[in-house]
C-alpha cells in the first residue's frame, strides 16, 4: 500500500463526515441506525443513499443542487471517500455524509423505512454468473434495501454496462418491482436532463469511450422479497 493510500486511510478516521464499521466495533449499540435525521444531520429532510459511491462525484453535485435533502455515500473504499469527503467540508456542504461500510450491512446502520431515496451508479458489474449475488441490484440485495426504504420510495439505476442493465431488468420483472421510467440511451434521449447527466469520474471515461449510458428508476414491491 502506497504511503499516499495509507495517509489518506488515517485522514479518513479523522473527518467529522465519515463513519467506519471500525467505529463502532466496541460499541455496536452506537451505530447510527435510526439518528440520521434527528443526530445526524438535526433536521427532518429527506434522507438519500448513494450506493458503491467511489469519489462521491454524483453524492456530492446532488447535494449542491438539493440543499433540502440529505446525502450519504456509502462505500467500503477509504482511499476514495477520501477525496469526496475532503471536497465536502472544503464545500462546507453540511448535507453530505460518507459511510464506510460493506453495503450488504445496510440494515445495520439505518433503521426500517429511514431511507427515502437510492442511488447506485456504476456499480461492479460482476460479470462471472458464479457473482451474480454480488451484484447491487440482485434480489440479495433489493432484499437488504426494502429493509431500510420507505414503500414507494424510488431506487436509480445508471450503468454503462448493457448485460447489468438487461439483468436488472429481468431481476426487477421477476419480483414485480413496480418500474417508473427506464432510459436505453441517456445521451440519445435525454441530452438536457440536469439529473441524469451529472458526470462523474467514471462517467466522463465512458463517455470517453463510447460506452451506452442506461438508466432505470424502479420501486420494491410491498410484498417481502424472498431469496433462496
Amino acid at each position: 500500500m502506497t504511503k499516499n493510500k495509507l495517509q489518506r486511510f488515517a485522514d479518513v478516521r479523522e473527518f467529522e463526515n465519515v463513519f467506519e464499521l471500525t467505529d463502532f466495533q466496541e460499541n455496536p449499540d452506537e451505530k447510527p441506525r435510526g439518528k440520521w435525521k434527528s443526530e445526524i444531520f438535526e433536521n427532518d429532510h429527506p434522507l438519500i443513499l448513494e450506493l458503491a459511491c467511489g469519489k462521491g462525484g454524483y453524492t456530492l453535485e446532488l447535494a449542491r443542487r438539493n440543499p433540502d435533502k440529505n446525502y450519504v455515500g456509502v462505500d467500503i473504499k477509504g482511499a476514495r471517500i477520501w477525496k469526496g469527503a475532503k471536497r465536502a467540508l472544503n464545500e462546507g456542504l453540511d448535507n453530505v455524509r460518507f459511510l464506510r461500510i460493506f453495503i450488504d450491512h445496510l440494515y445495520e446502520y439505518f433503521g426500517k423505512d429511514e431511507v427515502d431515496e437510492i442511488w447506485i451508479t456504476f456499480p461492479d458489474p460482476y460479470p462471472k454468473h458464479r457473482d451474480r449475488n454480488k451484484r447491487l441490484t440482485s434480489p440479495k440485495f433489493l432484499k437488504i434495501y426494502q429493509q431500510v426504504l420507505k414503500p414507494g420510495a424510488p431506487i436509480h439505476f445508471k450503468t454503462d454496462n448493457g448485460k447489468l442493465f438487461e439483468y436488472t431488468k429481468r431481476v426487477v420483472k421477476s419480483l414485480q418491482c413496480p418500474v417508473q421510467e427506464r432510459v436505453e440511451d441517456i445521451y440519445e434521449e435525454r441530452p438536457d436532463d440536469e439529473l441524469l447527466t451529472i458526470k462523474t469520474f467514471y462517467e466522463k471515461g465512458h463517455l470517453e469511450k463510447g460506452r451506452t449510458i442506461r438508466y432505470i428508476r424502479f420501486m420494491l414491491p410491498n410484498e417481502p422479497i424472498v431469496t433462496n
